[in-house]
């Protein structure tokens, strides 16, 4: 006994083969109605509408025009290789719950090929992953559309059909654009997706510094008092101590790690209570050549090359000389310690592309630094030095937020460092030439 739906099937197929599919040549999409699909999706894609109603609208007014049953978008999520469906319309939970209807390596290859794939036997096309289901729901025909940008794949634009038909080659042509649509959804997704993501950090590495702030204000100030009172004794004995011998050398010691004491504690304190930049009108080149004027000699005991390229077109920013001098030889020294001997230590100036900063950009040939510690390394007290105090870049972003700009880390382990600071050009100042 043959299976009812095998019948059904071969009732569909003589349908497709005969009259129904005659009567179906003609379809034809208007340009006028094309159009104001287009204009509506283009609308809300700008429009600020959530990024799920976007990818909604598309669908449904991608099923609606082909007279189908139902559609939806799968969205290849570049971290688990998985299909996540975007939005659904016309299809029962019941289906969707399924998992993706079609597989992962059956996507890549349509996007690879660019095209439109049209799907007549469902229940035995090697791109449907679940037949049985499909044809319970009401399935007859399915036609794919890949979404792609550039060289990247994104997803897959599936419409569903109750009954076999043909199309046009406007019909066709119109789903491409609708999967080009699809695509610029997609990317303004996942564009608002990092910038969550980084607004995220940004608040919470803001939460912490204003804790961490308080609590180093008071450990400060609870310890510097003892520690001056232990380098004051140790100064006084060591005075009165033997030319040689092991009570000197102790003494000597307990002096060298006091001091380094209070060099940390000089930090917590300016971390914790950062003062209001005193900003003048300055051209930040000068702080620049300063900087590196102090670390001349350290450069030069590693044996490390310094490259400086400094634009000539930069107009005068308002900063606090004193601090933005301290940001950029924490900057310097961290480039020293990352290189140890002989390398590269690049620094140049110029005007961002949007001509609203000044950027100071620091490169070296060093270590590098490892993905895992990327997020951290502007917390306080995180650092992979043996000798480090981890406050160094905690200061750095302090002070740089403080003058209104944005500090930018880039690293690979092996590869070195590069640091991008950006400092705000008032309104008001003459700019010169943009320097790349």
């Amino acid at each position: 006994m043959l299976n009812p739906k095998f019948i059904c099937c071969i009732k569909y197929l003589r349908a497709y083969n005969g009259i129904y599919m005659g009567a179906l040549m003609d379809h034809r999409i208007e340009f006028e109605t094309l159009y104001n699909i287009l204009r509506d999706i283009s609308t809300s894609l700008h429009s600020g509408t959530h990024v799920k109603d976007v990818l909604e609208i598309l669908i449904m007014k991608s099923a609606e025009m082909l007279n189908a049953k139902g559609a939806l978008i799968r969205i290849l999520n570049s971290k688990t290789s998985h299909l996540d469906l975007g939005a659904a319309f016309g299809l029962s939970d019941q289906y969707l719950s399924k998992g993706p209807a079609f597989r992962k390596d059956v996507v890549m290859d349509l996007c690879r090929q660019n095209r439109v794939l049209v799907i007549h036997d469902i229940l035995n096309d090697p791109c449907v992953q679940y037949p049985n289901e499909a044809w319970a729901e009401g399935i007859r025909m399915m036609v794919d559309a890949p979404i792609t940008y550039k060289e990247d794949v994104l997803g897959i634009l599936r419409i569903y059909f109750d009954e076999p038909r043909e199309f046009s080659e406007e019909e066709l042509h119109y789903l491409i654009l609708i999967a080009e649509r699809g695509a610029a959804v997609i990317q303004k997704a996942q564009l608002l997706e990092m910038q969550e993501s980084r607004y995220d950090q940004l608040a919470l590495q803001t939460e912490k510094l204003s804790a961490l702030g308080r609590m180093a204000a008071g450990i400060a100030h609870e310890i510097n008092n003892p520690l001056a009172g232990v380098l004051l004794f140790s100064s006084n004995l060591l005075k009165k101590a033997p030319e040689e011998g092991p009570f000197r050398e102790g003494l000597e010691i307990i002096i060298q790690e006091t001091l380094r004491c209070k060099a940390i504690i000089q930090e917590l304190l300016e971390f914790s209570r950062p003062s209001e930049p005193k900003a003048v009108l300055t051209n930040v080149n000068n702080v620049i050549v300063r900087a590196i004027h102090l670390l001349e000699n350290e450069f030069r005991l590693q044996h490390i090359r310094v490259e400086v390229d400094l634009s000539k077109q930069l107009p005068e920013i308002l900063i606090d000389e004193n601090q933005i001098e301290q940001i950029f030889v924490n900057l310097l020294l961290n480039a020293i310690q990352a290189i140890e001997e002989k390398g590269t230590v690049t620094i140049r100036s110029y005007v961002s592309p949007d001509r609203k900063n000044v950027a100071i950009d620091v490169s070296d040939t060093g270590c590098g630094i490892p993905p895992e510690n990327m997020s951290k390394i502007f917390e306080p007290f995180f650092s992979t030095k043996g000798k480090g105090t981890g406050l160094g870049l905690a200061v750095t972003y302090g002070i740089v937020q403080k003058h209104g700009g944005h500090v930018y880390a880039f690293s690979q382990p092996k590869q070195g460092s590069r640091f991008i600071v950006e400092l705000p050009i008032p309104p008001d100042v003459h700019q010169g030439e943009t320097r790349r």
